[in-house]
């Protein structure tokens, strides 16, 4: 199933408070931007995950505000939390992750939870904005929870239950395609030997930092039987761009893999300033460049970067760039 998506999908966690708190007159100002900015169709992203909820619940109270036709967003929500009452004074599931809000979240995996996780989702978008792509979120975080093989092999079972409920949703006609996003492609692809989906979302896996060879066959066979593919986390959490964070986790200058990160990043950036490329135009460029990733997914806290984000996706580097990076 080729699914037809904006060559940009804007990722949502931001209006669930990730590691700060907008005021509801950023997170609406953001979406402003994102729907004068985007193409034809905005995309996005989703989750019940995103501030236990609160990134649906924004998403859905912009978009009956605004009264954004339906055929100008398509709506993807990644399903496998749920949005539960806050019994204590933080979030239980990522304590310090998500910023100032009311609820908690329980991961609910399978076939009768991945259908909750949907209803729950529908019911803070609001009517008559129920998503248009669904998929199970971090499948693979999932995975490597279990204490042991036997509870991994009950663990995948469950993935795979929440894999039919999807697919039945589909059957149904409550939505265009079913996927899942993940971190680790290579339980992507051991779940894809298992049950046939239309698209994935990866993340961190295809970069202009980390693209080695079995990534690309991954790729090559997602091509070849029509799995659409959405590329995410293209700059490792910022840090090829000049920030701290390496894939979620700070980087330590003192350390060897720390000394090696930075050292990449400095041979990288003088390729860039020599060619006339920002490092974030060659990040979301890369990630562009196999022909099975029909999209990337970038988020942002920043208004001014919504602009930035469609040119960067937009507009191809030189042709020069590529051969040059390769020594590094």
């Amino acid at each position: 199933m080729d699914l037809e998506l904006p060559a940009i999908v804007f990722g949502t966690s931001s209006l669930g408070n990730l590691y700060q708190a907008l005021s509801m007159e950023q997170k609406f100002g953001l979406l402003d931007e994102i729907f004068l900015r985007a193409p034809e169709r905005a995309a996005l992203d989703s989750a019940g995950k995103y501030g236990a909820g609160l990134s649906l619940e924004v998403m859905g109270r912009y978009l009956r505000e605004k009264r954004i036709p339906r055929g100008k967003v398509l709506i993807s929500n990644k399903l496998g939390w749920y949005r539960i009452p806050l019994a204590a004074s933080e979030p239980t599931f990522e304590p310090g992750i998500w910023k100032e809000i009311d609820h908690d979240a329980e991961q609910r995996i399978g076939y009768k939870g991945i259908i909750e996780c949907w209803e729950q989702g529908c019911e803070l978008l609001g009517k008559g904005y129920e998503p248009d792509l669904l998929s199970i979120h971090d499948p693979d975080e999932y995975l490597f929870s279990a204490s042991g093989q036997g509870e991994r092999r009950e663990r995948f079972k469950h993935i795979l239950e929440a894999a039919s409920g999807l697919l039945e949703l589909r059957k149904k006609g409550k939505t265009a395609g079913v996927g899942m996003g993940a971190k680790d492609w290579r339980v992507v692809s051991e779940i894809l030997k298992e049950v046939r989906l239309d698209w994935i979302m990866i993340a961190g896996s295809w970069t202009v930092y980390r693209h080695p060879p079995e990534v690309r066959a991954f790729l090559d066979d997602c091509l070849k039987k029509g799995i659409t593919v959405v590329n995410s986390a293209v700059f490792h959490s910022g840090f090829l761009t000049g920030g701290r964070y390496f894939d979620y986790k700070p980087v330590d200058g003192g350390s060897d893999e720390g000394r090696a990160l930075i050292g990449w990043r400095e041979r990288f950036n003088s390729v860039c300033a020599k060619h006339g490329v920002s490092p974030g135009h060659a990040c979301v460029q890369f990630g562009l460049q196999h022909p099975a990733v029909k999209a990337i997914a970038l988020n942002t806290t920043r208004v001014e970067r919504v602009a930035e984000n469609v040119r960067m996706v937009g507009t191809e580097v030189p042709s020069g760039f590529w051969p040059a990076l390769e020594a590094l």
